[in-house]
């Protein structure tokens, strides 16, 4: 882990696929400090745990508020496919003709996919409380950037399986333990790191970042 800063292991685990930390410090060293000043500055509040709204609550929007002024933004993108047919040439076998006999356009073939920060060619996502199913568009999308050659390597953040002792033992404000609130079908890293382990990334290098108890103040 000689690649993360040494302080940032108390606070959060990292899962590197595809030699994504490799990449991360050797390609794109001002991106990846950034992205560590960001989770240096993470923290969250007992209150915020226990605020409604899953992943629209405060807790996603401080890395807005880092990383937003650096440049970091939110990227959409759509794309048609065009296929071009050539017809062999009559007389050579293995030789084509330089002008297409049929253009076939598939539209919508990248169909509106986004990724909440994209800064040069790396991509950066939160899931902090989310359907697990939110996975399966992150990791789509991050690949098919990748595919694209928009983006080299993909960051994800997650809850880390420790913060699930501190949902048993904290209550919300009607005296009811907050494991109800953040379930094992929500966004958390048991459910990240199988779907790398089974490759849905795709060929993108992934590093998964979970977060742990000691980002917690006053737990």
């Amino acid at each position: 882990m000689g690649y993360i800063r040494t302080h940032l292991l108390e606070k959060f685990e990292f899962h590197s696929y595809g030699h994504a930390l490799e990449i991360l410090e050797a390609a794109f060293p001002g991106e990846w400090a950034e992205l560590q000043d960001a989770l240096e500055r993470f923290t969250i509040s007992l209150d915020e745990l226990r605020a409604a709204g899953g992943n629209e609550t405060a807790i996603p929007k401080k890395f807005d508020d880092v990383l937003y002024p650096l440049g970091w933004r939110e990227i959409r993108i759509t794309g048609d496919l065009v296929v071009n047919m050539y017809p062999r040439r009559s007389s050579q076998r293995g030789r084509f003709a330089q002008d297409p006999c049929e253009r076939m356009v598939i539209e919508g073939y990248i169909d509106g996919h986004n990724i909440d920060f994209i800064k040069g060619r790396v991509a950066f996502d939160l899931e902090w409380n989310s359907k697990d199913q939110t996975f399966d568009r992150d990791l789509l999308a991050m690949r098919t950037y990748f595919d694209c050659g928009i983006i080299e390597v993909g960051v994800i953040v997650t809850r880390s399986q420790e913060l699930n002792d501190v949902f048993r033992e904290v209550t919300d404000r009607s005296g009811k333990p907050l494991m109800a609130k953040y379930g094992a079908s929500t966004t958390w890293m048991g459910k990240l790191e199988y779907r790398l382990k089974s490759r849905r990334n795709g060929g993108c290098p992934i590093l998964a970042v979970g977060i742990r108890q000691p980002c917690i103040e006053g737990y």
